[in-house]
């Protein structure tokens, strides 16, 4: 691991913590690496109960790093790099503990992607998502369409995944992808809190209701065939039209 996530515990309770806060911790391949192999670290603490998931400094995280984007023509194993963030994904929802995401500031792309591989998910009200995946000529990946139908059911998937459309921690509340809203400032304490109490019950009805619900969703919206997505990814890192909207945006972003 080269520290970009940490991983922390007291036993019972611990923490994955995206540690690229000058980058608004968004996701390099090096980042999720460290994520797998922080998820891996957590599986060997068997006393381990809750796992809080979370961004240093000020955003969740601000989704992919395009300035580590692997292209095919730069890469033999493009493949490979595009499914890093499918095995990173996979690794945060198959971790033995209860996650909780807190989700502050930018939540985007990949971030709300990794939030939605957590069984819990808190916002401070400040939060803003959005999945710009189509307008960067990319399809959105990692296992995401699956995880996101399960939450938010598939015409709202379609809608957000296809317009790109930033929405609100209110309207990520109301449409059952969060939990919970609090206040900017009460974010920690209301994370901090729920995990002790969860921490405080067994951990085997923990372990089987994650498992359960696991399950019954896997049923409703299956990731097994998610390995698939890096085909349409590579694919579209050689298209031409998706290449040139991807510069576009970028172009105009930068404005």
């Amino acid at each position: 691991m080269t520290g970009l996530v940490r991983f922390e515990h007291d036993g019972v309770v611990g923490a994955l913590v995206l540690n690229r806060p000058t980058k608004l911790n968004a996701l390099s391949r090096e980042l999720l690496r460290d994520l797998i192999a922080a998820c891996e670290a957590a599986n060997r603490v068997a006393t381990l109960k809750v796992i809080v998931v979370r961004g240093e400094g000020r955003a969740f995280s601000a989704g992919f790093d395009l300035t580590d984007a692997v292209t095919a023509d730069e890469h033999l194993d493009a493949r490979g790099a595009a499914d890093l963030g499918r095995r990173a994904t996979d690794a945060l929802e198959q971790v033995r503990a209860v996650t909780i995401a807190a989700i502050r500031g930018h939540c985007v792309g990949g971030g709300v992607v990794l939030a939605s591989a957590c069984d819990v998910r808190i916002a401070a009200a400040d939060t803003r998502l959005s999945i710009p995946e189509i307008d960067l000529g990319l399809p959105l990946t990692w296992g995401a369409v699956p995880r996101l139908v399960r939450e938010l059911g598939p015409a709202r998937t379609r809608e957000l995944v296809m317009t790109g459309d930033p929405f609100s921690a209110d309207d990520a509340e109301r449409w059952g992808f969060v939990n919970r809203v609090v206040p900017n400032e009460d974010l920690d304490q209301a994370v901090a809190e729920l995990a002790r109490r969860l921490a405080a019950k067994p951990a085997i009805g923990l372990r089987a209701t994650k498992q359960q619900v696991a399950m019954a969703a896997s049923e409703m919206a299956s990731t097994h065939h998610a390995d698939a997505d890096a085909v349409y990814l590579v694919a579209a890192q050689r298209d031409p039209e998706a290449r040139a909207i991807a510069a576009d945006y970028l172009t105009r972003r930068s404005r």
